[in-house]
């Protein structure tokens, strides 16, 4: 700013109309509250900001005896990015069991043992271990880096007799029971304990450990800064806000893509990211899907995010909600609705009444065959129909 404002003074004095300065853009967004110089934040204020232009300009313009300029900026982020937020729904999860199950292990271990098998040394100095730290009532950094080495090591060793056919599968299923409870357990005695977090030697043990929550939604599409520069945006439950999360989870949206997931979150009183997000328990079904709905949001999605996304299993675009706040409350202005199956088949050049032509004449000769009624058949074509002019996301 100092230079441009030499610079204004300088054209000035040299005889040129100038009478504004733009500064352009640069005002960033704290993303994840820290208020600190890290990527995702800013370690200054809005009015920190704008103090800093006028007094550079002032003070260049004051020495070099020229008028004030006006100051325009062009801080395209700043302004954006609080204008959208992401609504979304869990679908299901997979929940991480960390329970050992000990009487389970045992049966096994004597099972392998009645049948004239060696426990190998990997599931030995697992269960050891496990019994070292079961009871313990705390750990420290160095301790917490011992016990996790020694697990990984032994887990490790043991998949490799797996895979070279020297340790049976009751066997392989022991030693990853006991070295996910031993991983629980490391993390239960320190987390939360220091102020920067876990030791640096275990800091993947929370990822590992976490649940895995299933989105309704592309992370490609919606969220596509997340994936591509890694971005951090404020991710939380919208309800349940009056009760405790007691569940750690990654998100992941619902892209055959392994890289359409979420494992960095903001925190406001750590440097650093966390890899997991607090969510509530909820009911499963046998089939992995959440009983009752779920809602999350991620917020200051609005500096670009839906117009940089891409159609990536050819999801396209949400549906979007237009709210304007006044000063008795606010009100729904708009309902802009998504894209459907069949516009984003014809956005990949798909000819849609020629699949449909193409899905009349299969069911025609399957009726033609006996094997497929009348009745069925137009049941088919009317759940095909619907499906093309339906949600790309699941409804």
């Amino acid at each position: 700013v100092s230079e441009l404002a030499r610079l204004y003074c300088e054209l000035r004095r040299m005889g040129a109309g100038l009478d504004t300065i733009d500064i352009g853009g640069g005002l960033g967004v704290d993303y994840d509250g820290s208020n600190s110089a890290w990527p995702s934040s800013v370690n200054y204020s809005l009015a920190e900001y704008a103090s800093d232009v006028v007094y550079r300009i002032k003070t260049a313009c004051d020495d070099a005896g020229q008028p004030h300029p006006d100051i325009i900026s062009e801080s395209g982020r700043a302004l954006s990015a609080h204008s959208s937020v992401l609504i979304f729904n869990i679908l299901g999860r997979a929940r991480f069991r960390g329970d050992p199950d000990m009487p389970w292990v045992r049966r096994l271990i004597e099972a392998e043992e009645g049948a004239g098998g060696e426990i190998p040394q990997p599931v030995r100095d697992l269960l050891q271990a496990w019994e070292a730290i079961d009871n313990a009532e705390a750990m420290d950094d160095a301790q917490a880096a011992e016990a996790y080495h020694d697990a990984l090591q032994a887990r490790t060793e043991a998949r490799t007799l797996f895979n070279l056919g020297y340790l049976s599968l009751p066997m392989r299923a022991v030693a990853d029971r006991l070295y996910w409870a031993i991983g629980r357990t490391i993390l239960r005695l320190t987390e939360g304990r220091a102020e920067g977090g876990l030791p640096d030697q275990i800091d993947g043990l929370p990822e590992q450990l976490s649940d895995i929550c299933f989105c309704n939604f592309s992370l490609f599409q919606s969220l596509p800064d997340s994936w591509a520069i890694g971005q951090i945006f404020p991710i939380m439950p919208i309800q349940r806000l009056d009760e405790k999360p007691t569940r750690r989870a990654i998100l992941a949206d619902i892209t055959c893509d392994s890289d359409g997931r979420i494992t960095r979150f903001g925190c406001a009183d750590q440097r650093e990211c966390k890899p997991t997000i607090e969510v509530h328990d909820t009911p499963i079904g046998d089939d992995g899907t959440l009983r009752e709905p779920y809602y999350m949001a991620a917020f200051l999605v609005g500096a670009y995010q839906e117009v940089l996304g891409d159609l990536h299993n050819l999801f396209g675009d949400t549906h979007a909600v237009h709210v304007s706040l006044h000063s008795d409350g606010w009100r729904i202005d708009d309902v802009v609705e998504g894209d459907t199956v069949r516009e984003v088949l014809g956005y990949v050049q798909f000819d849609v009444d020629a699949l449909r032509r193409s899905m009349r004449r299969e069911t025609e000769r399957a009726v033609r065959r006996g094997s497929m009624s009348v009745a069925e058949s137009r049941n088919l074509l009317r759940f095909y129909e619907q499906g093309l002019e339906g949600y790309t996301y699941l409804e």
